[in-house]
């Protein structure tokens, strides 16, 4: 192998990028990729793992997962998002691992390009996303990989979950960065006050209209508009904002002018657009326009591992938040009681009802520690699902799944859910690859068999 080509190959890639042999040992490096490091690379000797990660072995074994062995498993280029030590501190990173072969078809090695998630932290962080489970590593993939294209985004989560807050990171790590930011919020809106908020008004246009007024598309002329709660938008409207979509026009009420926007569309709701759909309460049209990279935000009850995280990032934004009460809030700290206490919980109202949850313990907590007695109340009351939850999840005349049957349906969504990415489902299942193949083989998922010694 040509080393030389190797590393003009590299000097052509403006992110940080490396080539790394079978054994982990890095042959070429880019200028971004040492500058990202505050350690020496000595090319031939230093291994990918020691220099991000400060580890003496690879991922795989210190509890990660680690792009080269997706990469051996499935022969094909592998993504996933890790924590660096980077000359910023402890840093998320989206790695693309690509292997690359020779023209007869042996593997040479692979090329590594990483891209910094300044969006996003392991630890408590002002204005950042917060976490480190797997599915919230997982979202943040979705997140990165849509922020550098122009698609319209639309995120799906339940109330509280950060929509907002994942909007934001979308524009801000997009090439609108620079350009406005404009939040609609499409609850509780009339169709006719939508209409002029939405594209503005001229003078004259109806009772009270004195002057000309810009609409919200307008002010987001360049950068980004979020329409947060878009299955609210009455059935009425959905057809003017077909339209804006589709053609990126508009015209102000009271105008016979027609006017060009430029903007990107990103849209949040908590609804089942899709049942929503097929119930003739929302356009199918619309759904596929604005669904063209669609992101699902996951619960806090299935981040159960970031809840103490969280919970610390919170209470330390609190102080930051409340100047007549900060020594109050910033000298504030769980004892392990209550963060235990706090796992327990399912949390319906998510990451905001954890924030609620939080402020109240402090307020009420006597002295610094924070303690499981100082936790509100209904942390203590039984969570019974309501009715309406039991005949969501299971209907009255609905016949009873046996046990094979239910780990068949959860192992199938889970499948789906991971988009095919067997190393990554069988990591977060803690099962081995040949196990989950198995189990899959069995619930009818047609993938294609990995190539295994022995039978499955």
């Amino acid at each position: 192998m040509n080393i030389s080509i190797v590393q003009a190959m590299i000097d052509a890639i403006d992110k940080p990028a490396i080539f790394i042999n079978q054994s982990y040992i890095i042959e070429a490096v880019n200028k971004p990729y040492r500058d990202t490091y505050p350690v020496d690379i000595k090319l031939g000797y230093s291994t990918c793992f020691s220099v991000s990660h400060r580890n003496t072995k690879p991922c795989d074994q210190c509890g990660e997962q680690c792009p080269i062995k997706v990469c051996q498993d499935t022969k094909r280029p592998a993504s996933v998002v890790h924590v660096h030590a980077t000359n910023e501190g402890q840093s998320y990173c989206d790695i693309l691992m690509r292997p690359i072969y020779d023209s007869t078809g042996s593997l040479l090695g692979y090329l590594e390009i990483l891209d910094k998630l300044s969006f996003a932290s392991n630890r408590p962080a002002p204005g950042k996303m917060v976490g480190e489970s797997n599915a919230f590593k997982i979202m943040l993939n979705k997140i990165n990989r849509a922020a550098s294209a122009d698609i319209a985004v639309l995120l799906h989560g339940e109330t509280g979950t950060g929509k907002e807050l994942v909007s934001r990171a979308l524009h801000d790590t997009s090439a609108r960065a620079e350009k406005p930011f404009v939040v609609i919020e499409c609850t509780g809106l009339t169709d006719s006050l939508f209409e002029s908020e939405l594209f503005g008004y001229e003078k004259g246009a109806f009772t009270g209209a004195t002057n000309n007024k810009k609409g919200l598309v307008e002010a987001a002329e360049g950068g980004t508009l979020f329409f947060d709660e878009i299955g609210d938008v009455p059935l009425s409207m959905q057809v003017k904002l077909l339209r804006l979509f589709e053609t990126q026009t508009y015209r102000p009420v009271g105008s016979v002018n027609v006017k060009q926007a430029n903007f990107r569309l990103v849209c949040a709701t908590h609804k089942n657009l899709k049942g929503m759909v097929q119930q003739g309460t929302f356009r199918q049209d619309l759904y596929y326009r604005i669904a063209g990279f669609p992101i699902t935000l996951p619960a806090l009850r299935e981040r159960q591992g970031d809840i103490e995280l969280l919970a610390n990032h919170i209470l330390a934004a609190l102080s930051q938040r409340h100047p007549p009460y900060t020594s109050r809030f910033s000298t504030k700290r769980f004892d392990k009681a209550a963060l235990a206490k706090l796992k327990t919980y399912s949390f319906p109202g998510n990451i905001r009802e954890l924030k609620n949850i939080i402020e109240q313990a402090t307020l009420l907590a006597d002295d610094s520690v924070i303690h499981e007695k100082d936790l509100p109340d209904l942390l203590f009351e039984k969570q019974d699902m309501s009715d309406s939850d039991v005949s969501q999840q299971m209907p009255v005349h609905s016949p009873l799944l046996t046990l094979d049957e239910q780990e068949s349906k959860y192992i199938s969504d889970a499948y789906y859910r991971y988009q095919g990415d067997i190393a990554g489902l069988a990591n977060a299942l803690d099962v081995s690859a040949r196990t989950l193949y198995r189990k899959l083989q069995k619930a009818g998922v047609k993938v294609k068999a990995p190539t295994l010694k022995g039978p499955l």
